[in-house]
């Protein structure tokens, strides 16, 4: 999925993600590219981090969320 927040209502959004992961509970693979951070890490089990087409960071979206410097770059702490 291709940023499947951009442009929605934030209620939209919250349904959305949701659904989301429904479909992951149900043992399918979802590969979800979202400038959202905060609420991607929250849903996904293992993360990558992007710049400029680059790859920068990747691992389990638990220590990406922790990691200071996607804090400070992606959701704003």
């Amino acid at each position: 999925m291709d940023e499947p927040s951009l442009g929605l209502a934030p209620n939209l959004i919250e349904e959305m993600y949701r659904t989301i992961a429904v479909i992951h509970e149900a043992g399918l693979t979802v590969m979800l590219v979202e400038q959202n951070a905060r609420s991607a890490l929250k849903l996904a089990n293992y993360g990558y981090v992007m710049e400029v087409g680059n790859i920068v960071l990747q691992g389990p979206s638990s220590d990406l969320a922790n990691d200071e410097r996607v804090k400070k770059a992606y959701i704003g702490a």
